[in-house]
């Protein structure tokens, strides 16, 4: 049974900001170190901050000789099963981290001499440069890290859905990067059927690494080789007669493996020595290309039919007080489908001004490209969360429920919102009282309707580009607000 169906929810994963794993078995997933470091919404970034912060400590016990207390580091890397997801609960050998696997892999570190030719900078680095450590192990690790993140993305999440929270529990060792030490103390958690259970964010998730040996090799250092091979031309290089008379050089991959360039960790640390531009361009170009998983990925589901499903939804919330919460927390839901993977970790009803106010949807920025990128990089608004307020009106938002969303803006916070409402029958006077905010140096509001929501849903079943045109629409409004 699914966490969402365990709690009575009818969210689905496409409406769910964590992975909603199976209770009774592991989930095939793992979470990728280097694919977080490459992310740029708060969570990832702090996250991946104390990963960093782990692994430069350890670099620099290692690099001063101080081996035992290096090796006391891995001594709470265990197999983290709190969270559901890998290949197994550690018992077969390369699936997650079983007894003595955390020692083992210390061992494997020391014996690379990574550490000492700088090879390894951080958790990521051990797999393509030390043995028999694969994406299971990494992944386990890595949780044990940012275990301290995890809980607290578990209690927000657990907030924002109503799931209850037992008390004074034993959170599990994790890494402490102000101390630079491991704690543990007691917390709330989630605990489902007498076992503690953490959530993790559906956008730093992967069913295999982008960062590999095997990607590294074949087209990192077997393509310079080519080139070096054919510049030099060496014993390697073998021609080919073409119909127009010429002759073609090439060299074969398979013959770079056989005679000069083994897929062995030792073949990879002594090229990188030679060759770090390779390497950096690796991280570089690797970095670019990866991308958090898709919905129908994590999950099997008809999207017309999902679609029709979430306009139903929402034709049936009536408007008025009474249906308030209903329409409240379908849009949470809803804007997650939508929005992701450029929105992430919604938070309901997030208080400020030491609980005075509260904001009735926030969202973290995750943003690489289109306009939540754009609103921050060129439009020069801050936007590190987006501020959402719901409106279940039967009329017209006024200049009320406006000032109370510029209300909730401020530079760390951010200065952008959506105000969404059901509908606007005088969308050119909402507009007019965005533009006047705007002009006054108050931060940016962009109104959205039903009608808005239903288009973006009808594009998804046609091509799955919502997220291309919900921002369609964001960046029509802003353009009519700022130019007028």
């Amino acid at each position: 049974m699914r966490i969402a169906k365990r709690f009575g929810m009818s969210q689905t994963q496409r409406e769910l900001d964590f992975v909603n794993v199976d209770l009774s078995d592991d989930t095939p997933l793992f979470i990728d170190p280097f694919f977080l470091s490459r992310r740029t919404d708060r969570w990832s970034e702090q996250a991946s901050k104390t990963v960093l912060n782990f692994f430069e400590y350890l670099v620099n016990l290692i690099k001063q000789k101080r081996i035992e207390e290096a090796r006391f580091m891995f001594e709470y890397l265990g197999e983290p099963g709190e969270t559901g997801l890998g290949l197994s609960n550690g018992s077969r050998d390369g699936k997650g981290m079983g007894d003595g696997d955390a020692e083992r892999i210390f061992d494997r570190i020391l014996k690379s001499k990574a550490v000492e030719s700088g090879l390894i900078e951080d958790l990521p680095d051990t797999a393509i440069f030390v043995d028999r450590i694969g994406p299971d192990k990494i992944s386990d690790m890595t949780t044990n890290i940012i275990r301290k993140h995890l809980l607290e993305y578990t209690i927000r999440q657990a907030n924002l859905w109503g799931f209850p929270l037992t008390e004074d529990v034993p959170s599990g060792y994790y890494w402490d990067p102000v101390e630079a030490e491991w704690r543990s103390e007691l917390t709330q958690y989630l605990i489902i059927d007498h076992k503690r259970v953490l959530l993790v964010p559906k956008s730093i998730v992967a069913y295999k690494f982008g960062y590999t040996p095997a990607v590294y090799h074949q087209h990192f250092i077997l393509n310079f080789l080519r080139s070096e091979h054919l510049r030099l031309n060496t014993a390697l290089v073998q021609t080919k007669k073409k119909k127009d008379g010429t002759i073609r050089k090439y060299v074969t991959k398979k013959s770079l493996k056989e005679k000069v360039a083994p897929l062995t960790r030792d073949y990879l640390r002594k090229f990188s020595v030679q060759h770090p531009a390779i390497l950096e361009d690796f991280k570089r170009k690797i970095g670019k290309k990866i991308t958090p998983i898709g919905h129908e990925d994590l999950e099997d589901f008809d999207m017309g039919q999902f679609c029709d499903y979430l306009i139903e939804r929402l034709k049936a919330i009536p408007t008025g007080t009474a249906s308030a919460d209903d329409y409240h927390t379908l849009m949470i839901g809803l804007l997650d489908f939508l929005f992701y993977p450029n929105l992430v970790c919604p938070e309901k009803e997030t208080k400020i001004h030491k609980g005075r106010k509260r904001i009735d949807i926030t969202f973290d920025n995750a943003a690489k490209n289109g306009f939540f990128y754009l609103l921050h990089t060129v439009k020069k608004v801050p936007s590190s969360y987006i501020v959402i307020e719901c409106k279940n009106y039967s009329v017209d938002p006024a200049n009320p429920e406006l000032d109370q969303l510029s209300s909730r803006f401020s530079p760390n916070r951010g200065k952008f919102g959506i105000l969404a409402c059901r509908k606007i029958s005088d969308l050119n006077l909402i507009i007019d009282r965005c533009r006047d905010t705007y002009t006054d140096d108050r931060g940016l509001m962009i109104p959205i309707t039903d009608q808005d929501i239903i288009k973006a849903l009808e594009e998804k079943k046609k091509d799955n580009l919502a997220v291309a045109y919900i921002e369609t629409i964001l960046t029509e409004r802003m353009r009519q607000i700022i130019m007028g």
